[in-house]
C-alpha cells in the first residue's frame, strides 16, 4: 500500500483543509464539494484526511461494516450476535466517474432470486464507504442518475436496491467529499445545495509559498516513506484533536443568539430552502468542538457561513458563487447580542488562540498568505435599413451585452441514438420507459421479468419443475430496451460581423445564444463556439460541459466587418470531425445564428453553399437561427437551411411562448389531422 501524502504537509489551502476537518469532526455537516483549477492538491488532500480518520469497530465478518455497539437491524448480513468484533482503519473509497448504478449501490443475483426466492446481494461501493470516506473525483462528469443515488444515500444514511419486486436495504453513512474543475462543467443548483459544504482552492500567487509546495512535493516523491515520517508527529496531533472534538461535540451549546444569526443571515441572502440553516447550524457547532469550546461564537457562525452558503447562492450556470462579506458582517452585527446568557469560554482552545479564530488551522511553518486586423469598412447597408455605428476608422466595433435570456422552444436531433444520458434528443438508455426485451449482453441490469417469464415457460415440465417456483435458466433472462434522452454536442455557429453589428440587433442574437446555452446546461449537453466576421471564423469555444464558459466568451465578442460564412461553416465541420473521433456515441446539433448574408472573397454565396452541403451530406442535424430584421427581407437564412437540410427559425418564433411558434404547431397539427 503506497504511503499517503500527509494532511499537515500540506502549504496553505486553509479553507480546505478546514473544512475536510470540520467534516471528519462531524459527518452530520454533509460533505465537501471542493471547486477549483487543476493542479491545486484537490485530491491530495481527499486521500490524505483518511489517515487521519479514527479506527472503527466493525463485526467480524460483516460485509457492511456494522457497529458491533449498534448493529444495523436490517444489515443483510445479520442479525448479528454479541460476540467477535474487529478494529480497522477508516476506509476512503472512490467512486469512479465511469461507474455503473450497480458498482455504486451493490447488484442482485436476479436468476436466485426469481428461482430460489433468496437474496443474493453484492455489496457496492455504498457499503464499502460505511463509515468512512466516498470520494468522488470529477464529481460534475458523474452521470446524473449516480449523483441522486449517492446524495439521496448521503442524506438518509442508507442505500436502497429494488430490483422487480425484490428489495435490500443496508446502512451508509459515509463522510461525502467530491472535487470539481469548474471549466469542464457545473453541477446543476438542486445538487450543490446537496452538498453541506463547498470550498474554492486556487494556486498561490507567491512565490515563497509555490516554491515550499514544490520542495516538499519533491522530497515526498523521493522517499515518500521518510517524508511521513518527518510529519509522524503532527499527524498524531491533529487526529488526537479530531478525536477530542468529536467527545466534545455533544456538550456544545448552540444558543437563541447564534441561531438568530443564523437563520438571519439564510434570509439576508435569500437562500432556497431550510438546509443551508441547517447545516450551518452543524458546521458552527463542530467549529466550536474543533476550537475546544462548549459554546458557539460568532466568528463560528460567520465561518459557518462562508463555507455553507456560496454555492447556495447559484441559481443558474451564468451566476458566479460567492459571497458579498461585507453584507455577512452587517447581519451578523445586527443580530449581535440576542442571547441573554454570557457564553462560556470553555477550555483553552489550544494552538489556534483565543477563541479559536473559527477554528482555521494554523498555518505550517514556512507557510505564507494565501482576433485578427478587421476590415475598416462594415457592410454596407442592413436589411433593417438601420446605419451601422462605427468607431472612427476601425472596422471592429465593442462587445455589447446580451439581453435577457428566455424560455427556447426544444430543438433536438432527429432519430434514436446511444449517446450519453441527458434530456435533449431520444436515445437507448440505462433508464426511460422500457421499449421492449433482449438477451443481456454482460451482466443483466435491468430485468424485463414478462420476457423472461415467456422464455422460460415452455421448458418447464422438461425442466422437471414439480413445486411452486419457477425453473429459470440464465438463457431465459431477458433484458429491458429502454428508450430515455440523451445530452448531444450543440456547436454554436454565430455571425459576428457588421451586418449583425447594430447593437439592438447584436444584443437580441447574443439574449438568444444565451437562451440555448442555458437550455444546453439544463439538458445536460456539451456545447461549442465558433464565429466569424472579417476574413476568418474562430474557435472561440472547444466543444465543452462548461455552458458558463460559453457565455463568459460569449459576453466578450465583438463585432464587425465583412460576413465569411463559409469559413464559419466549414470550421464547424473541422471541430465535428475531430469531436466525432473523441466522442463518437454523442450526435451533433449545430446551431448557425445568422442573417445568411455571404460576403468577401470570390464567389462567397456559392462556396458558401458547398460547405453548407458538407453538412446535409452526413446527416448532421442543423438549425438555422435567422436574425435578419426589418420591413426587407432576403430570405436568404431559409436558403442557408435548405442547403444544410435542416430548418430555420426566427428569433420570434425561437421562444418557447411566442404567438408564431404557436400558431406553426397548431398549423402541423391540423395538417397531420387531416
Amino acid at each position: 500500500m503506497s504511503t499517503p501524502y500527509p494532511f499537515t504537509a500540506l502549504v496553505g489551502q486553509d479553507s480546505l483543509r478546514l473544512a475536510l476537518l470540520i467534516n471528519a469532526v462531524s459527518p452530520a455537516v454533509g460533505g465537501v464539494l471542493v471547486r477549483g483549477e487543476k493542479g491545486t492538491a484537490k485530491s491530495t488532500a481527499v486521500r490524505a484526511l483518511s489517515a487521519l480518520m479514527p479506527e472503527v469497530d466493525v463485526v467480524s465478518g460483516c460485509r457492511f461494516s456494522c457497529d458491533p455497539g449498534g448493529p444495523d437491524p436490517g444489515c443483510p448480513d445479520g442479525p448479528h450476535e454479541p460476540g467477535a468484533f474487529a478494529s480497522r482503519p477508516a476506509r476512503m473509497v472512490e467512486l469512479p466517474v465511469g461507474a455503473s448504478e450497480d458498482r455504486l449501490v451493490g447488484a442482485l443475483d436476479i436468476e436466485r432470486a426469481l428461482s430460489e426466492g433468496v437474496k443474493a446481494f453484492e455489496p457496492g461501493l455504498l457499503a464499502d464507504a460505511h463509515r468512512g470516506i466516498l470520494y468522488v473525483d470529477e464529481v460534475n462528469l458523474l452521470h446524473d442518475h449516480l449523483v441522486d443515488l449517492l446524495l439521496d444515500a448521503a442524506a438518509m444514511g442508507a442505500s436502497y436496491v429494488e430490483r422487480e419486486g425484490v428489495s435490500v436495504r443496508h446502512a451508509a453513512r459515509f463522510l461525502l467529499v467530491g472535487t470539481m474543475n469548474p471549466e469542464e462543467g457545473e453541477l446543476r443548483p438542486q445538487l450543490l445545495d446537496r452538498f453541506g459544504l463547498t470550498v474554492e482552492v486556487a494556486a498561490s500567487r507567491e512565490p515563497d509559498q509555490r516554491v515550499e509546495v514544490v520542495k516538499r512535493r519533491l522530497a515526498y516523491d523521493a522517499d515518500p516513506a521518510a517524508f511521513a515520517a518527518r510529519w509522524a508527529d503532527e499527524e498524531a496531533a491533529v487526529r488526537a484533536r479530531i478525536a477530542a472534538a468529536r467527545e466534545l461535540l455533544p456538550s456544545v451549546r448552540l444558543g437563541d443568539g447564534a441561531l438568530r444569526q443564523i437563520a438571519a443571515t439564510c434570509a439576508a441572502f435569500e437562500v432556497d430552502g431550510m438546509r443551508a440553516d441547517i447545516v450551518m447550524a452543524r458546521t458552527a457547532t463542530a467549529l466550536a468542538a474543533w476550537a475546544g469550546r462548549t459554546d458557539v461564537l460568532e466568528e463560528d457562525v460567520r465561518q459557518a457561513a462562508l463555507l455553507a452558503l456560496p454555492h447556495r447562492r447559484r441559481r443558474n450556470p451564468f451566476d458566479a458563487p460567492g459571497l458579498d462579506e461585507d453584507k455577512l458582517d452587517e447581519t451578523l452585527e445586527e443580530f449581535s447580542g440576542d442571547d441573554d446568557e454570557d457564553p462560556d469560554p470553555g477550555p483553552d482552545p489550544g494552538p489556534d488562540g483565543p477563541g479559536g479564530g473559527g477554528g482555521q488551522p494554523e498555518p505550517d511553518e514556512g507557510q505564507g498568505p494565501q482576433g485578427g486586423d478587421m476590415e475598416a469598412r462594415p457592410e454596407a447597408g442592413d436589411a433593417d435599413g438601420q446605419p451601422q455605428p462605427q468607431p472612427s476608422g476601425a472596422g471592429e466595433q465593442s462587445a455589447v451585452r446580451a439581453s435577457e435570456p428566455f424560455r427556447t422552444k426544444v430543438l433536438s436531433v432527429p432519430g434514436l441514438g446511444e449517446g450519453a444520458a441527458g434530456r435533449r434528443s431520444r436515445a437507448r438508455t440505462e433508464h426511460g420507459r422500457t421499449t421492449g426485451a433482449r438477451r443481456p449482453r454482460g451482466a443483466l441490469t435491468k430485468l424485463h421479468l414478462a420476457a423472461t417469464v415467456q422464455a422460460a415457460a415452455p421448458h418447464q415440465r422438461a425442466r422437471g419443475r414439480s413445486g411452486p417456483g419457477l425453473v429459470v435458466r440464465r438463457d431465459d433472462l431477458r433484458q429491458a430496451t429502454r428508450e430515455g434522452r440523451e445530452g448531444n454536442l450543440v456547436l454554436f455557429v454565430v455571425d459576428a460581423s457588421g451586418s449583425m453589428a447594430a447593437r439592438q440587433r447584436m444584443s437580441a442574437v447574443k439574449g438568444a445564444v444565451l437562451s440555448l446555452l442555458l437550455d444546453a446546461y439544463q439538458r445536460r449537453d456539451k456545447v461549442g463556439l465558433v464565429t466569424f466576421r472579417g476574413s476568418d471564423a474562430d474557435v472561440a469555444l472547444p466543444p465543452t460541459s462548461s455552458v458558463d464558459a460559453a457565455a463568459a466568451r460569449l459576453e466578450s465578442l465583438p463585432t464587425g466587418g465583412r460576413t465569411p460564412l463559409a469559413a464559419g461553416l466549414l470550421r464547424a465541420h473541422d471541430v465535428l470531425r475531430v469531436e466525432r473521433l473523441r466522442d463518437p456515441a454523442r450526435r451533433p446539433l449545430v446551431v448557425v445564428v445568422t442573417d445568411g448574408r455571404a460576403t468577401g472573397g470570390p464567389e462567397p454565396v456559392a462556396l458558401a453553399g458547398r460547405a453548407a452541403r458538407l453538412f446535409a451530406a452526413e446527416g448532421v442535424a442543423s438549425v438555422v437561427v435567422d436574425c435578419e430584421s426589418g420591413p426587407v427581407r432576403l430570405g436568404l437564412a431559409g436558403q442557408l437551411a435548405g442547403e444544410l437540410g435542416g430548418t430555420a427559425v426566427t428569433l420570434d418564433e425561437l421562444r418557447a411562448d411566442s404567438i408564431a411558434g404557436l400558431v406553426r404547431d397548431v398549423q402541423g397539427t391540423t395538417r397531420r389531422a387531416a
